[in-house]
C-alpha cells in the first residue's frame, strides 16, 4: 500500500461501528419510601381540602347573599305595604300605636330602613332569632317578649353580618345621631307605622351579656317609663366569628302614620 492508502484515523471518523460507545444504562428508579408516600398523600389532600374550603367560602359569601336577598324581596311584597303619601308628615312624640306581638315564629311584621346603609337599603323584620328559620331566610329577627317598636321598653333586633344577606355587614358604621327607621304593617287591621330612631351609642360585648337587650339597655331590673322606647341592633363580632356581639343602641325620636307621609330621614 502506498501512504495514501493508509486506514483514516479513529479520531476523525464516526461511521465506524467498532468505535461508537456503549450505552448507558438508565439508573434503578429509587422506590418511595412508606413515610414518604404519607407525606406526598397528604399534601394532595390539603390541595383538595383547600380547593373545596375555597368553593364554600365562594358559596356561603356570594351565593347565599343572593338567594337571601331575592327571598326578602319577596317577603316584603309579601307584606302589601302601599307607597307612603309624598311629603313629609307631622313628627308625632307622644305615645305611639303599637301592633301586639307576632304570636308565631317567621311571621313578618315589618321593614328597617337605615339611610347609612345607602337609599336601596329596606330589610324584613321577622318574629324570633331562629337561625334557620328566621335570620338565615328573613335576615332581621326580632327578640321574643322584647318590646314591639314604638312601644315602653326595648325593641331589640338580630342579623347576619356575612352571609345569607348579611343585613347588619355594616352595622360598625353607624355612628350617634344616625336614623334607623322601622315601618309596622299589618294588612288585616290597616295598621301602617313608620318609627324614626337615632343611635346613641355602640358597645362590643361577649355574648353572654344578655343585659344590652334589657327593658332599659344595660340596667337590666330596671322598669321603663314613657322616656325609655329604645331600640337595640345586635350582630356577631368581628367578620366570621361569633366570639363576641356588635351592639347599636338608638332612641325613637318619632313615629308617624305612613298615610301621613314619608320620614325626612328617607325623603331623596
Amino acid at each position: 500500500m502506498t501512504a495514501h492508502d493508509t486506514l483514516p484515523s479513529r479520531s476523525g471518523d464516526d461511521t465506524g461501528g467498532d468505535d461508537r460507545q456503549p450505552p448507558r444504562r438508565r439508573a434503578p428508579r429509587r422506590r418511595q419510601s412508606v413515610g414518604g408516600a404519607i407525606v406526598s398523600l397528604f399534601a394532595e389532600l390539603l390541595i383538595i381540602a383547600g380547593a373545596g374550603t375555597g368553593l364554600y367560602v365562594v358559596w356561603t359569601a356570594w351565593w347565599t347573599d343572593v338567594v337571601a336577598v331575592q327571598g326578602q324581596t319577596k317577603l316584603i311584597d309579601g307584606l302589601g305595604q302601599t307607597d307612603p303619601t309624598t311629603g313629609t308628615g307631622t313628627e308625632h312624640r307622644g305615645p305611639a300605636p303599637v301592633l301586639s306581638e307576632p304570636k308565631d315564629v317567621e311571621d313578618v311584621f315589618g321593614t328597617m330602613q337605615i339611610p347609612r346603609f345607602g337609599a336601596d337599603y329596606d330589610r324584613p323584620i321577622g318574629e324570633g332569632t331562629d337561625r334557620e328559620k328566621v335570620l338565615n331566610t328573613i335576615g332581621l329577627g326580632h327578640y321574643q317578649d322584647t318590646a314591639m317598636p314604638g312601644a315602653e321598653g326595648n325593641f331589640a333586633v338580630a342579623g347576619h353580618r356575612v352571609t345569607y344577606g348579611k343585613p347588619l355587614n355594616q352595622i360598625a358604621e353607624l355612628k350617634d345621631g344616625d336614623a334607623v327607621v322601622v315601618r309596622v304593617t299589618d294588612k288585616a287591621t290597616k295598621f301602617d307605622v313608620w318609627y324614626v330612631y337615632k343611635v346613641t351609642d355602640s358597645q362590643i360585648v361577649t355574648p353572654d351579656k344578655v343585659e344590652t337587650i334589657a327593658p332599659v339597655p344595660n340596667k337590666p331590673g330596671v322598669e321603663p317609663t314613657a322616656d325609655d322606647r329604645w331600640l337595640t341592633l345586635t350582630a356577631c363580632h368581628p367578620m366570621w366569628s361569633a366570639a363576641e356581639r356588635y351592639i347599636v343602641h338608638a332612641k325613637l325620636d318619632y313615629w308617624m302614620p305612613v298615610s301621613e307621609g314619608t320620614p325626612k330621614e328617607l325623603a331623596k
